[in-house]
C-alpha cells in the first residue's frame, strides 16, 4: 500500500515539474506601465519665448502639474503686451514625435512648435512671423531694440576723428524710423544721405532714400562698427 502510495507521488511530481518551470517570475510578468500622454521630457522649466529676431522675448514656463486642458504653462506679465495671442493659451502638451502644443481652453492648438534643433522649437504665426521656444542657457544676450538704439551718434573713423552727428529717433516711418543727420557733416555721409534706421538681427541698419543701406555690428569695445570690415572702417558711437 505504501509502495503503490510512493509511485503515486512520483508521477503526479512529474507531470507538475514542467508546469513550474514554465512559470515565469511574478516581475517578468508584471507589463510595464503605460507612459502618460504628454509627459514632459526636459520641457518642464523657465524658457525663452520670442520672434524671429528676439526683439521681441518674454519668459514661458512649463509646469508638471496637469491644467484643464493638457498641463500648466505660464506667461510672464510683458508676453501679453508683446504677443496678444498670449492669454488664449491655457495648457501645453508634448507627445512623442509629436508637435509642442501650445492649446486654448477648448484644447485647440494656438501653436504648434517643431523641435528643428535640441531644446530649439519654432513655430509659424500668421501676422507674427515664425516663433520661438529656446533653453535660455544655451543663448547668449538679447539682441539690442530700437528702444535702446534710440538717441544721439556721432559717425567716427577709427582713428576717433568725428565725421558726422546722426539722430535716431523713435518716429515711425513704415517699418523703420526716421533718421536725421546734424551738419556739419564729412561728404562721405552726406553722399551717402541717410534718412532713415532700423534695427534687423541685432545690427544698426542706416537707409538712404535711393535704398542704400550701411550696416553697423556691435563690438566689445561698445561702439558699432560697419560691416563688411574695411582697413578704415567707420564706426558709431553714443554722443
Amino acid at each position: 500500500m505504501v509502495r503503490n502510495a510512493s509511485f503515486a507521488f512520483l508521477v503526479m511530481t512529474a507531470f507538475a515539474a514542467p508546469s513550474l518551470a514554465q512559470a515565469p517570475a511574478p516581475d517578468a510578468a508584471a507589463p510595464a506601465a503605460p507612459e502618460l500622454a504628454g509627459a514632459p521630457r526636459t520641457v518642464a522649466g523657465n524658457w525663452e519665448f520670442s520672434n524671429a529676431d528676439r526683439e521681441k522675448t518674454c519668459t514661458i514656463t512649463f509646469r508638471n502639474d496637469t491644467a484643464r486642458v493638457g498641463r500648466r504653462v505660464e506667461f510672464d506679465p510683458k508676453c501679453a503686451a508683446l504677443f496678444p495671442f498670449v492669454p488664449e493659451i491655457a495648457g501645453w502638451r508634448l507627445n512623442d514625435n509629436d508637435f509642442l502644443r501650445l492649446l486654448d481652453a477648448q484644447g485647440n492648438s494656438v501653436l504648434e512648435f517643431s523641435e528643428v534643433e535640441s531644446d530649439i522649437f519654432e513655430a509659424p504665426k500668421l501676422g507674427e512671423g515664425i516663433l520661438f521656444i529656446q533653453n535660455p542657457t544655451d543663448l547668449g544676450p538679447a539682441p539690442k531694440t530700437a528702444d535702446q538704439m534710440k538717441g544721439e551718434w556721432v559717425v567716427i573713423r577709427r582713428t576717433g576723428r568725428p565725421l558726422c552727428t546722426l539722430t535716431l529717433s523713435d518716429t515711425a516711418a513704415g517699418e523703420e524710423f526716421v533718421l536725421r543727420v546734424i551738419p556739419p557733416c564729412d561728404q562721405i555721409v552726406t553722399r551717402f544721405a541717410p534718412t532713415a534706421w532700423q534695427m534687423d538681427r541685432g545690427e544698426i541698419v542706416l537707409r538712404a532714400a535711393n535704398g542704400q543701406s550701411w550696416r553697423f555690428e556691435e563690438t566689445e569695445d561698445q561702439k558699432w562698427q560697419r560691416v563688411p570690415q574695411t582697413a578704415n572702417p567707420l564706426l558709431m558711437q553714443r554722443k
